[in-house]
């Protein structure tokens, strides 16, 4: 591959089965713009490797021993010196409504996935994610906040958020932002979000463009998640 062509997305696989790791491994490299350049069994050994090991994008299994992956991508992303240099995390989980997928949303991860998605459902996760745009199931991203806002707080997550730092980061969105923040937290896509709005595409995509400006949001999931530590979804 020349200079000049699209480098290939840079996969990382973390995840306590070697099978698992192996099946991932032999999808991901059946694709021309996708390219394998590591593994790990737990999130200890992924840190380590990812300290030498340049990656895009991360499938991080949830629960593994010594490190699990809420940790892993915790620690992960606040070593990174530029967030938008970080990679891309994709948390996946074997229950639908797992307690650790959302306590790694909060932790920075980009998405999450169940283990048994169809391949190209995972393949075009992997390259969603890449591209910047975060929420790759929105109607996963639905019932997991569905879950938490009637659930108690889950004793993994990190503690409660600072308030003021919530007001602070909500406090200069217009009205309509905030309508469309709402939306982005219901789980709905741009497409679905300009069909509710009566406004273009293009709209929306700058709506959401300033609403991650202006709150200091990475992704189309930490605004989910920003929505749901300020109280405003499950109202």
């Amino acid at each position: 591959m020349s200079a000049s062509d699209d480098p290939a997305i840079r996969v990382f696989l973390v995840d306590d089965q070697q099978m698992v790791r192996a099946g991932f491994r032999m999808l991901v490299e059946s694709q021309p713009d996708m390219v394998v350049v590591g593994e790990a069994g737990d999130g200890g050994e992924a840190l380590d490797l990812l300290t030498v090991t340049a990656a895009d994008v991360v499938l991080m299994d949830v629960r593994m021993p010594r490190l699990d992956g809420v940790e892993a991508t915790r620690q992960l992303l606040e070593r990174a010196p530029d967030p938008d240099e970080a990679p891309r995390v994709i948390v996946l989980t074997t229950f639908d409504l797992d307690e650790y997928a959302f306590s790694a949303l909060r932790a920075g991860a980009s998405a999450f996935l169940l283990k048994d998605a169809a391949p190209p459902e995972l393949l075009g996760s992997i390259r969603s994610v890449h591209a910047g745009d975060a929420v790759v199931a929105p109607s996963t991203t639905r019932r997991l906040l569905e879950h938490f806002v009637r659930a108690a707080p889950d004793p993994e997550a990190e503690a409660v958020p600072d308030t003021s730092d919530l007001d602070r980061r909500l406090a200069s969105l217009t009205e309509r932002e905030r309508e469309v923040l709402l939306l982005v937290a219901a789980g709905r896509s741009n497409t679905e979000i300009a069909g509710d709005l009566v406004v273009a595409e293009a709209t929306v995509k700058t709506h959401v463009s300033r609403l991650l400006a202006k709150t200091g949001s990475r992704d189309r999931v930490q605004l989910v998640v920003l929505a749901y530590d300020a109280g405003l979804t499950g109202r």
